[in-house]
């Protein structure tokens, strides 16, 4: 070989060397930005798995459709799709203005929880709805089936875990949470102990947070309990309908311990939201709390419908909290970041 074709090849091996130095820095750029990606949590919708931000807006507890008839006579042939969508049309577009982008659907299984139709109207109106596994136990245990009072908590954990694996009623719709419901005491019932038990078996298999219909701080503390003696941490605990609890020294204590504490009657009584929010961004402690309304819903029962709006929150509340001096960052806190945080899908777990 001449000098002049050893250049001419020493410069043909500098390029390849070269282009290939580009491909590995142009897939090493890809990889860290999937990696980056794959730091952003992962929750459950109806459309299935996705990685969310901490800039949507949430509604972190709503109801579409309940049916208090009981679990011995529920049966969704007793509602029409066609109907709920038309009869809450008004209140889902009204969402869509406040640029909602997440919205959870709280109805539990043998109240209503329809997955078809919640599917049928994240695709209408372009949100992002959640929906659970879990069955509810207040109300004197009217919504239990007579298989769940004598199943163990195991058995109906592997139902819950099953919902998860593979889809809810032969849908590929999975479940974005656990949603359970005691009758508040300081005690739980037989039948409560055995929902939170389940609820935690679930949780360390599914990373699922579990949402628990509670009410003041009594009911609170006894379930925080039987996570403790079962290995979950209270932040995978979401303390619903906290707001009924009236000495708010509990809402520090439970922050403290870690457990979320969602204020969610919105629909109901704002007064006092406002207070007990005004308390919580006083003592530090925003960054553990939920706010929604409780609202909608469609009732099958009823001839009339009485749907409360899923606004209150944007029209009404967020306007009152800044000028009790709350900040924009204290806002997207309470709407955006934390619940995320609450109802992303992790193992959280304690020896």
């Amino acid at each position: 070989m001449n000098r002049v074709e050893k250049k001419s090849s020493a410069i043909y091996y500098q390029k390849i060397s070269n282009f290939k130095f580009l491909i590995f820095y142009l897939n090493l750029i890809l990889l860290t930005a999937c990696g980056t990606q794959q730091t952003y949590p992962q929750i459950i919708t109806t459309a299935g798995y996705e990685h969310v931000e901490k800039h949507k807006v949430w509604l972190t507890h709503e109801h579409i459709l309940v049916d208090f008839i009981g679990a011995d006579s529920i049966n969704p042939s007793n509602w029409n799709h066609n109907k709920v969508i038309k009869t809450l049309e008004p209140y889902l577009n009204a969402i869509k203005t406040h640029n909602v982008d997440y919205f959870v659907d709280c109805t539990p299984n043998y109240i209503g929880r329809d997955v078809t139709l919640l599917d049928k109207i994240a695709k209408k109106f372009n949100i992002k709805i959640l929906t659970n596994t879990g069955l509810y136990g207040a109300r004197g245990k009217k919504f239990i089936p007579e298989f769940a009072k004598k199943a163990t908590a195991k058995a109906l954990a592997d139902i819950w875990i099953d919902e998860f694996k593979f889809g809810i009623n032969h849908t590929e719709i999975k479940p974005g949470f656990i949603k359970i419901g005691i009758d508040n005491a300081d005690s739980l019932h037989t039948i409560d102990y055995k929902l939170v038990e389940a609820a935690c078996i679930a949780h360390r298999e599914t990373g699922l947070t579990i949402a628990s219909h509670t009410g003041a701080a009594a009911g609170m503390w006894a379930q925080l309990k039987v996570l403790k003696k079962k290995g979950v941490s209270p932040n995978a605990f979401i303390w619903v309908h906290a707001q009924f609890e009236q000495d708010n020294q509990h809402y520090l204590k439970a922050a403290k311990a870690g457990c979320w504490i969602s204020l969610d009657g919105l629909a109901w009584d704002i007064d006092n939201h406002i207070a007990k929010l005004v308390f919580a961004k006083e003592h530090n402690i925003l960054d553990r709390i939920l706010i929604s309304h409780d609202a909608g819903w469609f009732d099958p029962q009823k001839d009339v419908q009485d749907i409360k709006p899923y606004t209150n929150l944007f029209e009404v509340v967020i306007p009152k909290l800044y000028e009790n001096g709350f900040t924009q960052e204290d806002i997207d806190v309470l709407i955006k970041k934390n619940p995320v945080e609450a109802y992303s899908i992790n193992k959280r777990l304690v020896k």
